[in-house]
């Protein structure tokens, strides 16, 4: 027995594609099993929410998705156009209280609803325990505690990857028009929230050739996946265009490889190595619980069976995406893990089924489901350092409150402000307050007038000539990204470095006045 084989003996494909009869009721475990872990990723999520700083991505989203619609619009045809989708709903999120906690609460309501298709994916292919613990193990994985926290979109195209999933199966079982049509207008909206979503398809569609899937179900879904490519077309024409935002990116190895197993199975060792056990447990054998004709074994009722098998699902969906997102990086390196976010529900699910496999050696049953309970809470506790160090300021690329705090502690109404590089500006715009009153020497047009994330900048003479009108003893504070200005890449950009030498020419630094924080300084220059 082995992934493809779905169907009981001597059961016709025509006869197994017949609707079946209806379903009973929901079980006490099975509702269970999408609540229990619903109700725990909530919990982790709102866990120190409030990191106190935003950086420098969602920075992008806070100040994106409060501009007008034709502001929106205006920016998302020079850049970001792949987030469009995002900050129209955080748009509608922020016009209602525009604050981190805000920013952030969708991502934590979006990894709530995954933990829960995740437990209703492992009860409708196997059984209430595997949905039970398939879910707690996804909400218990710190690569998902990140981005559950995290004001972009990634959590919530991992929701849509999961009821993307779901639907496939209950359409791939009864298949009528409208199942169908429902999931490939998920797919198709969770492409549109993050384009590289659409390699979900490819993972299906390998779930239905290892499922020997009847010629009428490949038929619709064919269908239904054409509409979704079809809708992604003009997004993914715009957004081919906005490439070179991407182009820090470079081409993937051994090591990213290796980092993306160790955020989908957990990043401790002993973690990582049972996770990968159980999974590929999961995939060698079929779940089938307490072995026959074991002594003193519990009757128990078999694994759902269905369309779809649970690992002819799940290993696709954690496999395939990944596999053709690092082969095409090979020549456009676009291979970063959070791209990829979507796919990790498909290891858990894995897990759970080869636990199941081996605890259905156990004689009780609510035996085996507290001991897979409590291995899910010890993998837990094991990790429980990386968790508590994701709700840290530090644990992002750069903390932007910090810096702007300083600034608005630091300088007075009047004052003079320089950012170095021009992106840094972005520190203003994410905390707007603490630059009142201070006259920005570089900006031209907004960033919302001219279409950009930072503004338009003027004309190095033209800096020079408002600084040459500064009265002698002005004060200009210079807010600068510490991890770029003296470097190499620094000094090849022209226009900063032209900045930065007409600042020279016409101020001296005053060097204890200079505050540093992680990523960013506010340092302090006097008209001489």
């Amino acid at each position: 027995m082995g992934l493809t084989e779905l169907e009981p003996p001597g059961v016709a494909p025509e006869a197994a594609a017949q609707p079946p009869p209806v379903r009973a009721r929901p079980t006490r475990g099975a509702v269970l099993a999408v609540a229990v872990p619903a109700a725990v990723m909530l919990v982790l999520g709102l866990w120190g929410l409030d990191r106190g700083t935003m950086w420098r991505d969602e920075s992008a989203t806070f100040q994106v998705a409060r501009r007008s619609l034709p502001e929106m619009r205006h920016v998302l045809g020079t850049i970001d156009a792949v987030h469009g989708l995002y900050y129209l709903l955080m748009h509608a999120v922020l016009a209602v209280r525009p604050d981190e906690i805000a920013l952030r609460l969708p991502s934590v309501a979006a990894s709530a609803a995954t933990a829960a298709l995740v437990g209703a994916l492992g009860c409708r292919l196997a059984r209430p325990r595997v949905g039970l613990w398939a879910g707690l193990l996804y909400a218990a994985t710190p690569f998902v505690g990140h981005y559950a926290q995290e004001g972009r979109s990634y959590a919530l195209v991992a929701a849509g990857a999961a009821l993307g999933t779901w639907l496939l199966v209950r359409a791939a079982e009864h298949g009528s028009y409208g199942r169908w049509a429902g999931y490939g207008a998920v797919v198709a909206g969770t492409a549109l929230l993050h384009e590289f979503a659409v390699l979900l398809l490819a993972a299906h569609a390998v779930t239905l050739m290892l499922s020997r899937a009847p010629w009428r179900t490949w038929r619709r879904w064919g269908c239904a996946a054409a509409a979704a490519c079809l809708l992604l077309i003009p997004l993914a024409a715009v957004s081919r265009g906005q490439s070179a935002q991407v182009s820090w990116i470079r081409t993937p190895g051994l090591r990213e490889a290796e980092a993306l197993v160790k955020a989908f199975a957990g990043p401790e060792q002993p973690v990582l190595g049972v996770v990968l056990a159980l999974a590929a447990v999961a995939v060698l054998g079929p779940v089938l619980g307490p072995v026959p004709g074991r002594r003193g074994a519990a009757p128990s009722p078999s694994p759902r069976r269905g369309a779809l098998g649970l690992a002819a699902v799940a290993l696709p969906w954690a496999l395939v995406p990944p596999v053709l997102l690092y082969a095409a990086a090979q020549f456009q390196p676009l291979f970063l893990d959070r791209y990829l976010l979507f796919c990790l529900a498909g290891v858990p699910l894995l897990a759970a089924a080869g636990a199941d496999r081996i605890l259905g050696l156990v004689p009780w049953r609510r035996t085996v489901t507290a001991l897979g309970a409590a291995a899910v809470l010890a993998a837990f506790a094991v990790q429980l350092p990386l968790h508590e160090r994701e709700r840290l300021p530090t644990s992002r690329g750069d903390e932007l409150a910090p810096v702007a705090s300083a600034a608005g502690r630091l300088a007075r109404p009047g004052d003079a402000v320089l950012f170095l590089p021009l992106y840094e500006r972005r520190v203003a715009l994410a905390y707007p307050r603490d630059f009142t009153g201070l006259h920005d020497l570089t900006l031209k047009r907004s960033p919302a007038a001219s279409g950009t994330l930072f503004g338009e900048e003027v004309t190095t003479a033209a800096l020079r000539d408002r600084l040459a009108r500064l009265p002698s003893g002005s004060r200009v504070w210079v807010v600068g990204d510490t991890s770029t200005v003296g470097t190499r890449w620094f000094r090849a950009q022209r226009a900063e470095s032209a900045k930065a030498a007409a600042l020279e020419a016409f101020c001296r630094e005053v060097r204890e006045s200079a505050v540093f924080v992680r990523g960013g300084s506010v340092s302090l220059y006097v008209r001489r």
